[in-house]
This record gives C-alpha cells, structure tokens and sequence, in this order.
C-alpha cells in the first residue's frame, strides 16, 4: 500500500496552515463562546453558534475535495450543537473516529498588554489568544490531514470527525450524542483525539492517562454574624482555623502529600517506566515551564517523581475563596464563615464517584468544635488509562515523531481530565488510542496568555497524517 511523502506533505500542510488553518483560528479566537458552564446563556447569546458557523463554512469546502464526505450540525434539544463530519475511506466496516472542541474557558485575568482572550495575537510562530491551541486547531488539523492523504493517493479507513461544545465543562452533552449518533459512527478501531499536551515542542508526545478530577465547595460557620474580633477571639474558634485542620485532614501541609488512602491507586510498572524516560527527555523543563516567582523550588527535587506527582498522584488545589473582604476592606471582625472552592486530581485509575463520596465523609465528619461544616460535591469523573498500544501503532508512532519533528517520541500521563476518553474506552474497548496536542511549555491553557505553538501544530497533522496511512496497511 501508499506509503506517505513525507516532503510533498509538509510543502501541503505549512500552506494550508499559513493561509488558510491560521486565518481563521484568528477569526475563532475573537468569538467569546465560553463553555456552558462559564455562560449559562449561550444559546441566546448566538456565540457559540457563530463558532460553529466558523468551522462548518471551511470545513465544508474542504470536504467537497473528499469524494462522499458529509458534514451535519447535530442539535439534540437543550444540548450544545456537534459537528458531525464522515469521511468514507477504503474500509466501510473500519472507522478511526478523530476528536475535538470548539468552546472555550472564561476570560481570566493577567493578560499581557495588548493581548486577551477575545484578543488574537500573531507574534513569530505563537497565536496568542483563548481556544486556538484548546482546542480550535483540532478540526482543521484532522481534516487536513485527509486531504494530505487524498493528494498523495494513500489510502484510509472511513474517518469520522467529531467537534463538540461542552467539553470544558466536562462533555455533558457528548455521551447523548454518542448515543444518537451510535449506528452512524459505527465500530471503531482507533481514537485520535487532539486535545492534550506535550511536555515540548521538539517531539510527538502521546498521552498514556490523564488524571480524575472530583471537586466542590466546603463552607465552615460558627456565627450568625460577624462580631468584634477583639470581643470574640480566644473565645470563639476561628472559621478559618477551623477550614485549615478540615484541609488536613485531606493533605499533609508540609509536602502536600494526600492523606486519604482511598484517594490513592497504584502506579503501573510501564507509567514508572515511561515517567523516567519523559524526565530525562524534559530535564528541568518538567518544572521550569511554570512560571515560578524568583526563589521557589518545586514540590520534590526528582523529575520522574515530578511527573508522577502531576499524572498518578492525587493532589489538592483550592481555587476559590469567599467569606472575606479584600485586605484593605477588612476590619476588626471575626468572621462567620470561610468557604473554599476545592479540586482535588485523583489517579487515572480511581472511581470518580467513589472518590467523591470519601472526600465529602472525610471533610464533614466530627466537625471541629461542632461548627456548621458542609461540603457540597459539584462534580466528580474518573480518569482514564490508556490501553497497552498495537505492535503497528507504536511503530508508527515512532517514525512519525522521527519524520514530523526529528526526535523520538515520548509517552507520557497528563495532570488534566478528558471526560470524553474514559468514556470512550469503556464504549470502544478494543480500540486503540492516539492522544495528542500541542499544549506545551508557557502555552498555558485556561490561563492569561494562552498561546497556539503553530509549528507543533503542524507536526502533529502531519503525524495524524502517517497514523491514519499505518492504521490503513495494519
């Protein structure tokens, strides 16, 4: 069969890149279609239409070059719209089914002069602004790279693209959508979805696990009212204090270790290995690409430790506070009440749900000093760990990350959620999985400053492009 040209294809996917994938991610990036959980009225407010507007219009005119190929925009009553695209391939009964999103995290603040999440920014080979590399460039890329393989003859399985809206706010529209859309997806053999990381821009890095996530609210009251702190202090226990040994019981607040056993799982020998080979990849990278204030260390001096610590180990973070004014607002007065916004990653292997009932029992028990003591548990989802990876795909992948970026590729786990894999790989067991993406070092996703590293953007159409011909000759 067709084997890939590796030089024709990238004279084809830096052109379509340059003139036409990163226009219009300029024109994605000033759409604000923030995810329905960050805009509850998204569907009057028309921005997440605009955006799917946006994708339908080119992709349509790129699907006309691929004989057969149909495109619909899927709308289930009360759900965020889906683009639904079906390339036929050689293999009617054998489909690769490719993955993404188009709606986007909330604004955050931090941004640079000049620059913002509605704000698209072209500044040497990064696109500055929110969505474009999380995940606006995945449609384009996975339908690029089916029409590299359409110019070189090459033949592929029947391909179907899915684009959904809701992912950011954990994908609850996409398990209705995969239910009505079953018989016209078909079996499926390999998942491409393009909405991960990479630890940098020098090589493929493909996604071994990605972590559970279970969080919610914990409110601790022990007044009506707020009254004199000079008054009531020593004599009244503090919300505060009392949320800070709530919190310890769940971390240890010297190494940040989480206490609770049932929030653990084991670490796989072959994720063990993995992780030595991704530090010695990544050095002080695997650290250095967060933007620490001069003087602080990381958590833990070993780099595969490091990486364990952010893919396999469970890990508290509080990323809200309420219940008190701004420092300078603040008087002499004791609080009546502290309350923490928590989310707690758990290990690809946990139970979401089992995990979040455990936190809930922990933090709620024998409330200190019978305060008020309430956790209300917002949302909980299981990780997800990548089955072992086929003989053919893991060759492919190799000479893929050789040919595309010039280096070999490495394997490993991510600290974030993906809600759509775990629930593919129960829905296609036997499937194989390719996760990928272009979120590296400083690109920061959900953050100020947010950028799409436009080489690696590329490399990676360019690798589906090799993955999709392997798949075909396996």
């Amino acid at each position: 069969m067709t084997e890939v040209a590796q030089a024709p294809l990238r004279a084809f996917v830096d052109e379509i890149w340059r003139d036409e994938i990163v226009p219009t991610l300029i024109e994605y990036i000033r759409i604000p279609n923030k995810s329905p959980s960050f805009e509850p009225n998204w569907a009057t407010l028309g921005h997440m239409d605009q955006a799917v507007n946006l994708f339908a219009a080119w992709a349509r005119a790129k699907i006309a070059q691929l004989p057969g190929a149909t495109l619909s925009v899927e709308r289930l009553p009360g759900r965020t719209p889906l683009i639904f695209i079906d390339v036929p391939g050689a293999k009617s009964s054998d489909t690769v089914l490719l993955y993404g999103h188009l709606d986007k995290q909330p604004e955050m603040t931090g941004w640079s002069e000049g620059k913002g999440p509605w704000i698209p920014v072209l500044e040497g080979d990064k696109l500055y602004g929110r969505g474009g590399a999380d995940d606006g460039y995945a449609m384009f890329g996975a339908l690029t790279a089916l029409l590299a393989l359409k110019r070189q003859n090459a033949p592929h399985a029947r391909a179907v693209i899915v684009i959904e809206a809701s992912e950011e706010s954990g994908s609850p529209d996409l398990p209705h959508y995969m239910d009505a859309l079953a018989d016209r997806i078909g079996a499926v053999s390999l998942v491409v979805c393009l909405d991960s990381g990479c630890g940098d821009y020098e090589r493929l890095w493909l996604t071994t696990s990605l972590r559970g996530l279970v969080g919610g609210t914990l409110r601790v009251d022990v007044l009506e009212e707020g009254v004199h702190s000079g008054d009531a202090s020593g004599v009244v226990p503090s919300s505060f204090r009392i949320l800070r040994q709530l919190l310890a019981r769940v971390e240890d607040i010297e190494t940040g270790d989480v206490r609770i056993d049932a929030l653990h799982a084991p670490i796989p020998a072959d994720r063990l290995a993995q992780a030595e080979v991704a530090a010695a990849a990544l050095g002080e990278q695997v650290f250095a690409k967060f933007p620490f204030v001069a003087g602080m260390r990381p958590a833990r001096q070993e780099l595969s430790e490091l990486i364990l610590n952010r893919t396999w180990r469970p890990a508290l973070s509080v990323t809200g506070l309420a219940g008190a004014p701004a420092p300078r607002d603040a008087g002499n007065v004791l609080r009546p009440f502290s309350e923490a916004k928590l989310s707690m990653r758990v290990p690809p292997t946990l139970d979401g749900k089992r995990a979040s009932a455990r936190l809930k029992e922990v933090l709620e028990a024998d409330p200190p000093y019978g305060a008020r003591v309430t956790y209300e548990a917002e949302k909980h989802g299981s990780g997800w760990n990548a089955p072992a990876t086929a003989p053919w795909l893991e060759i492919a992948l190799s000479e893929a990350s050789a040919a595309c970026f010039g280096h070999p590729m490495a394997m490993m786990g991510e600290g974030g959620s993906i809600p759509f894999m775990g629930m593919l790989g129960e829905k296609f067991p036997d499937a194989q999985f390719v996760v990928t993406g272009v979120l590296g070092p400083q690109s920061n996703a959900h953050g100020p400053n947010e950028f799409l590293h436009i080489p690696t953007g590329k490399r990676v159409t360019e690798v589906v492009v090799h993955v999709l011909a392997a798949h075909a000759r396996r």
